[in-house]
């Protein structure tokens, strides 16, 4: 789910950015907030973060005591991803084995559907491995867009990165042919 946030984060920006121009300081403050943004990929609480909306407020300098740069404390809103037990998304195939299949979803890559949650399918080992369900005429491989149901979505706390658990099992889950 898409999510609108607002954020305060410190931005530093370098003494030799520093203009005396008030535009271009601002511009400077924005800049250095946007390749903040951009080196961050998600945060446990509000999910990945995809694009800045607005800069809503920019605080009051200070500045920091051994390099001279300034700490402007800067508020903005931002649009991030997360995803939510219970919901229902889509995905792409991206990697596909015998102990299951990893879907991208938006900025995440790790979301695994567990062969045991893809009842009627089975495992074709192969060049291009994929799961078949002869039943329905179903396949998933690489590249199939599929429809699911999230389980479960933990944060990892190292790799600053979401991994979902996910089922196909349900009404008009699954491979999706357009």
């Amino acid at each position: 789910m898409f999510l609108q946030s607002q954020l305060l984060w410190n931005v530093v920006v370098p003494a030799e950015n520093i203009d005396a121009e008030g535009l271009m300081l601002q511009k400077a403050i924005l800049i250095r907030l946007l390749e903040d943004f951009s080196s961050r990929k998600a945060l446990k609480e509000i999910g990945y973060l995809t694009a800045v909306t607005t800069l809503d407020h920019i605080g009051e300098a200070t500045v920091r005591q051994h390099t001279g740069d300034l700490l402007f404390p800067v508020e903005f809103s931002c649009i991030t991803f997360k995803m939510f037990p219970g919901e229902v998304l889509e995905g792409v195939a991206h990697s596909v084995m015998k102990q299951g299949v990893f879907l991208r979803c938006g900025a995440a890559e790790k979301v695994y559907v567990s062969p045991s949650k893809m009842a009627g399918y089975k495992f074709v080992p192969g060049e291009n491995p994929v799961y078949k369900n002869d039943e329905k005429s179903l396949r998933i491989e690489k590249g199939t867009k599929v429809r699911f149901l999230v389980l479960d979505e933990k944060y990892d706390e190292i790799e600053k990165d979401f991994r979902a658990v996910v089922s196909l099992e349900g009404e008009f889950l699954g491979p999706i042919f357009v």
